[in-house]
């Protein structure tokens, strides 16, 4: 299944609460991401159908193997790109929502790339 730039902000968002707390909910996705309840309910119902997304008896939201690895990339893609723009001299507020909007559509290639030439910078 192919996910949607909005799977993939779920999925993200998933992650990144999930750093914070063991215990994610959707409620808690849904403050995060400032979306409704039914919302954020029928992206998790896409996500559970799609094997990203599973809920253990509490109703805790947990990242299946496929959902951690898609929300991972995504996630290094945001905080390189964001760490790239800044160091091009972009603010950090708008380096963060280019990165967010470069993220999901950047090819493998370009970041794998782009993550080699921020290296140098890194190093230099």
């Amino acid at each position: 299944m192919h996910l949607k730039e909005s799977g993939e902000m779920y999925l993200e968002t998933i992650y990144i609460l999930s750093q914070k707390s063991n215990a994610v909910r959707s409620v808690d996705v849904g403050e995060y991401m400032g979306f409704s309840k039914p919302s954020v309910s029928r992206a998790m119902g896409i996500l559970k159908n799609g094997g990203f997304v599973t809920t253990d008896a509490e109703g805790f939201l947990l990242l299946t193997d496929a959902g951690l690895e898609v929300a991972q990339k995504i996630y290094e893609r945001h905080t390189m790109l964001t760490d790239f723009l800044i160091k091009l001299g972009v603010s950090k507020e708008t380096a963060a929502e280019d990165a967010c909007k470069m993220e999901h559509d950047i090819s493998d290639e370009t970041f794998e790339a782009m993550k080699r030439h921020a290296g140098i910078y890194t190093k230099g």
